[in-house]
């Protein structure tokens, strides 16, 4: 069992800490906002991540196998909202006083987006069907192993982007260099597009 654990804890480590739409769009968060306004987005994303894999672990997996176009559906709606999103990021402005910032992602939004989120998609549904048992008792008991390894794991990895973001916050001193910044997370967030279409 203890090199499953490794190998569990090690995967969620991999997957939760690295570039992906999540992590860009905290970034641009931490950096716009500040960390303390990032936080509902951050637990958005790992609520949404938790309860995605729980879904997959219900069966959400047979469910597209039977209806793969209910997968294409969705891709198409998590393009459009990443899409939507990238926008956002991109017109962003910083939290100042000198003038009235854009709100950041809700707790709701970014839940909402793990639905629709490719990497978060392929996360949940590699980790459920690689660590956990099949038989009976062990599934219930493997299932919640995972769900709590990620719980776990990803809360500090994600927050990681966030604390970066506003870190460099404090060197975006000019407008110009607070535009630059929303504009090239803004188009790396639309390139993850591609992710969803390919």
């Amino acid at each position: 069992m203890e090199p499953i654990i490794v190998s569990l804890i090690t995967f969620a480590f991999a997957t939760c800490i690295t570039p992906g739409p999540n992590n860009i769009m905290l970034t641009a968060s931490g950096a716009n906002f500040g960390f303390l306004r990032t936080i509902p987005h951050i637990f958005g994303i790992v609520c949404g991540l938790i309860v995605l894999m729980g879904t997959v672990a219900l069966g959400l997996n047979i469910v597209f196998s039977c209806f793969p176009k209910l997968q294409i559906i969705l891709k198409g709606l998590g393009a459009v909202y990443l899409l939507y999103l990238a926008w956002r990021i991109a017109t962003s402005k910083k939290d100042t006083d000198d003038n009235k910032p854009e709100k950041p992602i809700t707790f709701l939004e970014a839940f909402i987006f793990q639905f629709l989120n490719p990497k978060a998609l392929m996360m949940a549904v590699t980790a459920m069907s690689t660590f956990t048992l099949s038989d009976g008792k062990n599934y219930l008991f493997s299932t919640l192993i995972v769900l709590l390894v990620f719980l776990v794991i990803s809360i500090p990895s994600i927050s990681i982007w966030a604390g970066f973001g506003t870190a460099i916050r404090y060197r975006l001193k000019t407008d110009r260099s607070i535009k630059v910044f929303n504009y090239s997370l803004g188009g790396l967030t639309a390139c993850s597009v591609f992710i969803l279409i390919f």
